[in-house]
């Protein structure tokens, strides 16, 4: 640990730090609880997974842009506790970038929000306040007139992810297309290509706006107080423009399922709707003042896109060898490809309801 205090003390942080130790459990990047001494916050230490967001610079200057609006607009509205509400980064003492750059690796320093909490839970309840709170978040920074770039290109464009089955089944390195079920999920695939392909079609035709979105829209994305009011929503390093389809398809995609993405007993495998309301209401309440009638029009066909997207993703790692997503087994990817097709399926049994509850 006595290299992670040295990168740390490089931050202009206050107090002697008295504890680094690991925090929480997240995917991307290693993520570290600073303890301080005295009055001094503790802070948060990341080591940014520059693998996955390639252009550090990039990423925080998207970060501070949308942390300084968020800022901005709560200093507007006169709200209390400010600091609570919204991520503070530290800069680096001698650059004043809110970044550091060591021996190939990158690093950020955040303070900690004291008595704030996570929930891993997704119920009605935990899913109407993430929908609030994304939905206000979109809102928020609806006016924001920074120009900020995607962090990961093309994160959710199905086009991209269609081109790209289309070249893994071309190729078919691991000799995995003649199988027939394989034959099978390609032609289920291949019947609502055209359809899920459609936001990139509405973009060109300059009838579908491109927002500033999360696009990782978790329920434990978002910190809370100890009386279960929303503080912040949290984990922005994805935050870039993308489709708001992005964040109400995503979160509906896992936490709708009845089951993990991975789990083999595709019969029991269904869309909850009781999900998808509880979220659609919460979503609706915050980000109606300012969705376009075509936006709004197309939740539903978010809720279809996201696993059809997954479905497409997983699908293409199998044929080419299972080379992106890690596997616990070799058909892991395939079981993957199944789940989610289910669930693709699932949803469009409920779309007649899901217009309904949008009021469409």
């Amino acid at each position: 640990m006595n290299d992670i205090n040295k990168i740390v003390n490089q931050f202009d942080i206050k107090g002697e730090v008295l504890e680094i130790k690991p925090l929480g459990n997240g995917l991307i990047n290693d993520t570290y609880l600073v303890v301080t001494s005295g009055d001094a916050p503790d802070y948060v230490l990341q080591r940014i997974n520059n693998a996955i967001f390639r252009d550090v610079e990039l990423l925080q200057h998207n970060i501070e842009a949308v942390t300084a609006h968020i800022r901005s607009r709560l200093v507007r509205d006169g709200s209390a506790d400010i600091d609570r509400k919204v991520l503070t980064f530290i800069p680096v003492r001698a650059t004043g970038k809110t970044y550091l750059e060591q021996d190939g690796k990158y690093w950020r320093v955040s303070v900690f929000i004291r008595d704030s909490f996570t929930y891993e839970t997704v119920n009605p309840e935990y899913s109407y306040y993430a929908g609030r709170a994304f939905g206000n978040f979109e809102a928020v920074l609806s006016d924001i007139d920074v120009t900020l770039g995607e962090t990961i290109p093309d994160f959710h464009n199905m086009e991209l992810r269609s081109r790209q089955l289309r070249e893994a089944v071309a190729a078919d390195k691991a000799s995995r297309v003649q199988n027939p079920e394989v034959q099978a999920i390609l032609k289920d695939i291949a019947a609502w290509d055209t359809e899920m392909c459609k936001a990139e079609r509405m973009y060109r035709e300059g009838i579908l706006p491109k927002r500033i979105c999360h696009c990782d829209t978790k329920v434990n994305n978002m910190l809370f107080d100890k009386d279960g009011n929303i503080l912040c929503v949290i984990d922005l390093d994805t935050v870039m423009p993308s489709f708001v389809f992005s964040d109400f398809g995503d979160f509906l995609r896992t936490g709708a399922n009845t089951v993990a993405e991975d789990c083999p007993q595709i019969d029991k495998v269904a869309f909850r709707m009781d999900i998808f309301e509880a979220f659609t209401k919460g979503y609706l309440e915050s980000a109606s003042c300012f969705l376009t009638p075509v936006e709004k029009e197309n939740l539903p066909y978010a809720a279809l896109l996201f696993p059809y997207m997954q479905a497409v993703r997983f699908f293409a790692d199998y044929l080419n060898g299972d080379t992106y997503y890690k596997i616990k087994y070799p058909e892991h990817n395939l079981v993957r490809t199944r789940n989610q097709m289910a669930l693709f399926h699932s949803a469009l049994q409920h779309l007649d309801e899901m217009k309904k509850i949008i009021g469409i």
